[in-house]
Order: structure tokens, then sequence, then C-alpha cells
């Protein structure tokens, strides 16, 4: 593939290169490029806001380029201050070893493993001894570093930033020194230290990587970024039914970006599509690339029987923590257990909201009212309805 090719490939769905030129000079030494892309086993499941980034890092394995899938074990003791407003808490290393082993399962539903190299930095910093690793810091300024945002942010609210969380970003730097990394891909929350890896990179005497910035995706709720703790998230283990349903109940507006950062589909020709086959299509796509062909035509064929035919779709929980003498309809909307927001098509709890107050909501056949109506967790099966279309039977179970 010529250069102007193989550019275009890399550009689409990026939210920033530093530089370009840099990245076309590099791709014209026609050699296989060492690309970097760091992943904290900080929690054991993947989700289509982690592809992002892993569909760019299968793209480069295609164009003849070396993969190192770092699983930041030794940063991860740590914890990754980007984003957040208090230091996080450590993992203990069973922990991390067993978030480790599910990822290193989960990637390869997207990268060539013949063709990935995984790396634990715990594999350099463990032969450093505590001289050289404070050492590292005399790279970096206390001012440098409290220049970070999240950082800054802490510091003026006199919240605690501990020298441990200072020494995070020096350490994924590092990483890319002892790969000698052509290319970093990151998130764009993750700027500062992509640049920090350049910075170090010249202070070691090498060659700068390139950084290239994955958007962060938008979560089913299509405000927030997709993230497992706010329940707004379609895991690449998630049932192919349950996957669909889900890339379903996204907003139309969201269509174009999920197809543009999830998908090689040709963007100006989806947008001529009736925006329901549209989401069809993209639902499809996305189960296939996880399950097959043949799991993407069960659960077309299942998401038509359950919402376009009126067939109840059963969801049992088994464990349903709340309390047994009822919760209310509106608090299982974004519920991360039943989530009715995905069974049953909404857009959200104001979309909730407005059926009910248009009478379009039944529960076993009775029409209500009010938007708390109570839901027993006694092992009553419940048939709620919303709309002529939207169908879903729920069995909440007690805590045992």
């Amino acid at each position: 593939m010529d250069i102007q090719s193989q550019l275009s490939l890399i550009k689409r769905g990026i939210a920033e290169i530093i530089s370009e030129e840099e990245l076309i000079k590099k791709l014209k030494q026609n050699r296989p490029l060492v690309i970097k892309a760091g992943f904290d086993p900080t929690a054991p499941d993947i989700h289509l806001g982690h592809t992002v980034l892993l569909r760019k890092l299968r793209q480069f394995q295609d164009l003849g380029h070396v993969v190192y899938f770092l699983i930041g074990d030794f940063t991860a003791m740590i914890g990754d201050p980007t984003g957040v407003s208090q230091s996080r808490p450590t993992l203990s290393q069973k922990d991390i070893e067993k978030n480790a082993k599910t990822y290193k399962q989960q990637v390869f539903k997207i990268l060539d493993a013949h063709k990935t190299k995984v790396v634990f930095n715990s594999e350099w910093f463990l032969k450093m001894s505590s001289a050289q690793l404070l050492n590292l810091s005399k790279y970096a300024s206390v001012a440098q570093i409290l220049a970070r945002a999240d950082f800054s942010q802490r510091f003026k609210e006199n919240k605690n930033i501990s020298l441990l969380e200072f020494f995070y970003p020096l350490l994924q730097a590092y990483d890319s020194v002892h790969l000698k990394a052509d290319i970093e891909l990151g998130g764009t929350d993750q700027k500062f230290n992509l640049l920090f890896g350049r910075q170090l990179q010249q202070d070691f005497k090498q060659e700068q990587q390139v950084v290239i910035m994955t958007p962060l995706l938008e979560g089913l709720d299509g405000v927030n970024k997709m993230s497992k703790s706010l329940g707004n998230y379609v895991g690449i283990q998630d049932e192919p039914s349950d996957m669909f349903g889900k890339i379903m109940s996204i907003a139309d507006v969201l269509m174009i970006r999920y197809y543009e950062l999830l998908t090689d589909e040709d963007l100006e020709a989806v947008k001529k599509l009736h925006p329901m086959e549209a989401k069809k299509k993209l639902s499809g796509l996305i189960v296939e690339q996880y399950w097959g062909k043949h799991k993407r035509e069960q659960a077309k064929l299942e998401f038509e029987k359950v919402f376009q035919k009126g067939d109840f779709k059963e969801v049992e929980v088994k464990t349903f923590v709340k309390d047994v003498n009822g919760v209310s309809l509106l608090d299982l909307i974004d519920d991360t257990q039943v989530n009715l927001k995905i069974l049953l098509v909404l857009k959200g709890k104001n979309d909730f909201r407005r059926l009910v107050a248009q009478g379009a909501v039944k529960v076993n056949g009775e029409k209500i009212t009010d938007v708390n109506f109570l839901i027993k967790a006694d092992g009553t099966e419940h048939q709620i309805q919303a709309g002529p279309k939207r169908f879903a039977k729920i069995i909440l179970k007690p805590k045992e």
C-alpha cells in the first residue's frame, strides 16, 4: 500500500496526530515500525470503547508493523491518576494477574495473535534498582507534573496528590524508551502521558515516537464516555442478542460516530440508509466482529421478534440487591443488572417519563401513571410494555 493510502487508513477516526509530518517520515522508512499501546489491568472486561484503539492497532498489524500490547502490571500498582479527582486505590498482585489474563483472552478477538507481542512492564521495572528508579525522577520537574489539568485541579482544591502518582507518567514514558517505540497510541485523555514519552525518548537520545490519539467513544447514554461503572457500555463478551439490543438503543445522532470508530464501512453510503436500517446494520456488523455471521443473524431475528412483533424478552436476575419490598421502574431504567433502557430501547429516563405521561407504559397489562411504580423483588414475573412494540419480561429476586 502506498504512503497516502496507509495514511488515509491510519487517520480514519483519529482525534490528533503529533505529528503527521513525522508519521509520514517513519512510514517512508519502509520497515516494520514498533507500535506501542499500554493497558492497565484495572478492570477485567473490554468494551467497545477500548476497541477503538485496538482496531487501530490491528490496522497497523495489517500494514506489516510490530504491535506491542503492553500490560502495565507494574504501573497498575500505582494507578493511573488521569482524569480522577483523588488517588486511585492500589490493586493487589492477585487482581492484576487475574485481570491481565482476562485481557489477553479478549484482545485477540481483534488483534492478530501471531503478530502481537504481549509484554508486561514489570519485566524491566522489577529488574531496576531503587537507585535506578529514583534516577528517572531527574527527567521531570514538579512544575511540569503539576501543569497537568487533573493534578492542577486537585492541588487548587487542596486534595491529596501522592508522590507515587507523580511517578506514573514518568514510568509510562519510560516504557516507550525501553521498547524504542516509533508510535504510541492512546486516548485523548492520555495526551500528557503520551507526550511525556516523546520527551523522555529525546532525553535518552532516541528518535521521538509519533503520538496518535483516538477519541473517547460515547456510551449508550450518548453523553459520558463508555464505562462499565456507568452502565453505559457494550462488552465484547456480551451475549449476541444483548449486544445487538444495546446498540439498537443508541441515539440516531451517534450512529455515524459508531460506524466511523467501530467499523470499516463507507460513511457516505451509510448516510443514505434509513436510520432504522442503518442501526440494524451497525448492530449486526459489531455482533459479527465478535461472534460471527451466524450469531449476527440470530441476534437480528431475536431483536425483530421481541421489539417489532411484540414477543416478551425475558431477563432473570438471580441476585438482585435492592429492597425486596419494591424497586421503582424509574430506578430500573439505568440499573446495571436489569437496565430497562436497553431492554425497552429507551433513550433514557426522560424518554420513559414521556411514555408514562402518554399512557404508553403497561405493567402486566395494566396502564401505569406513576414512573415510580414499584416492582417487587420476590421472584414474581412482570411483563412490561412501552409503546406498541417494546416489551420485556423481568423476574427480580432478592439477594440471598
